[in-house]
C-alpha cells in the first residue's frame, strides 16, 4: 500500500470542518469535482468508508475520526516547527505579521509604526486589523497589540499599561442642551441622553458603567463599535463612554470629569513564546513597550487634553 501523504489527511479534515465537499473544496482552493474525486480514491485506496453520506451532510465513520485527529496533531506540530524556526532568525528583518483593532490603530499606535518602520527598514510590517482576538499559536498573527483583562497563558508580553475609560459629549450638545456637568445626577435621568454599547462592545469596562449607571429610558441609541461611538458623540446623539485614549484627542468632545469610570483593562504587546527570541519580534516588542509606555499616561485618561467641564 503506498503511504499516505498530508494533502491526504488535509482532505479530510477540511470535509470534517465544512461537513460538505463544497465547502472544502473553497477551504482549499480546488473545485468541487477535484475533493469528490480524491475523496473517493483515498476510500479505495484504504478499503474502508471514511465518511457517512447523510442529508445532514459528510459526517465522520471512525476510521475518518482517526484521521482527523491525526491530521490535527499533524496540524499543530507543523505549526511549532514553523514557530521554532521563525524563532531562529538573528537580525531584524523579514515579514512581521501585527494584529490590533481598528481603534488602538487609528487613535494610538499608528505614528509609533512609521517611527518603527524608520527605525528597522528590512522588517516589512503585514498589519492584520481585526476586533477578534486572532489565534498567535496557528501563526494568524505574530506579535498582537490588545486590550485584555487577562490575555490567555499560551501567550507572552508586557502589560503597558491600563486602559481608562471617560465619558464625554460633544461641544456642539453641550453648548445646545446646556447639561449641568459638574452635577453627576442630572446626567443620568431623564432628558439626559446617552449612547449606549452594544454587542460585542458591550462588556468592555465603559459598556458595564452605562448598563449599571444609566436607565435604559435615557439611552437614545446604541452602536456596536467605538468608532462609532465617537462618531455619535460628536454628531450630538448624546453623551456616552470611550477610552480615554480616543475621548482626549478629538477636539470636538468634552470630556465630564463628574462621571467617573473604573476599569481593570490592560494594554499590552503580546507574541508566542516560540517567537519570542525572533530578531524582529524582539525589536517590536521593546520598540513599542518603550513607545506606549511614554504614552501611559494618555492611555490611562492622566493626560487630559481637555480641559475640566
Amino acid at each position: 500500500m503506498q503511504p499516505l501523504a498530508w494533502d491526504d489527511f488535509r482532505l479530510v479534515r477540511a470535509i470534517a470542518d465544512h461537513r460538505s465537499l463544497g465547502g472544502a473544496a473553497e477551504a482549499l482552493g480546488v473545485n468541487n469535482s477535484t475533493v469528490f474525486r480524491r475523496l473517493n480514491a483515498l476510500e479505495e485506496h484504504l478499503g474502508v468508508r471514511i465518511f457517512e453520506r447523510a442529508r445532514s451532510g459528510y459526517l465522520l465513520t471512525s476510521a475518518g475520526e482517526e484521521m482527523v485527529g491525526l491530521a490535527s496533531r499533524m496540524a499543530e506540530s507543523i505549526l511549532e516547527f514553523e514557530r521554532r524556526i521563525a524563532g531562529q532568525d538573528v537580525r531584524p528583518s523579514g515579514e512581521l505579521r501585527v494584529t490590533t483593532t481598528d481603534t488602538i490603530f487609528s487613535h494610538l499606535v499608528s505614528p509609533i509604526f512609521c517611527a518603527f518602520r524608520q527605525r528597522y527598514p528590512e522588517i516589512t510590517l503585514d498589519f492584520v486589523i481585526d476586533n477578534r482576538a486572532l489565534n498567535l499559536s496557528r501563526r494568524d498573527a505574530d506579535v498582537a497589540i490588545r486590550a485584555s483583562v487577562d490575555p490567555p497563558p499560551s501567550l507572552v508580553g508586557r502589560r503597558v499599561a491600563t486602559i481608562g475609560w471617560g465619558c464625554y459629549a460633544g461641544r456642539a450638545f453641550v453648548s445646545e442642551q446646556k447639561p449641568d456637568l459638574a452635577e453627576p445626577e442630572s446626567l443620568l435621568r431623564k432628558p439626559a441622553r446617552w449612547v449606549g454599547l452594544g454587542d460585542p462592545i458591550s462588556m468592555t469596562a465603559g459598556g458595564r458603567w452605562i448598563s449599571g449607571q444609566v436607565p435604559p429610558e435615557c439611552v437614545v441609541v446604541k452602536v456596536n463599535m467605538v468608532s462609532t461611538l465617537a462618531s455619535a458623540a460628536q454628531a450630538g446623539l448624546g453623551m456616552t463612554a470611550l477610552p480615554c485614549f480616543i475621548g482626549d484627542q478629538l477636539p470636538d468632545l468634552v470630556r465630564i470629569h463628574s462621571l467617573r469610570i473604573s476599569s481593570d483593562t490592560g494594554l499590552w504587546v503580546l507574541t508566542h513564546p516560540d517567537l519570542k527570541k525572533a530578531a524582529r519580534v524582539r525589536a517590536f516588542l521593546e520598540f513599542f513597550g518603550a513607545e506606549l509606555t511614554k504614552r501611559r499616561r494618555l492611555i490611562e485618561g492622566d493626560d487630559i487634553a481637555n480641559p475640566p467641564a
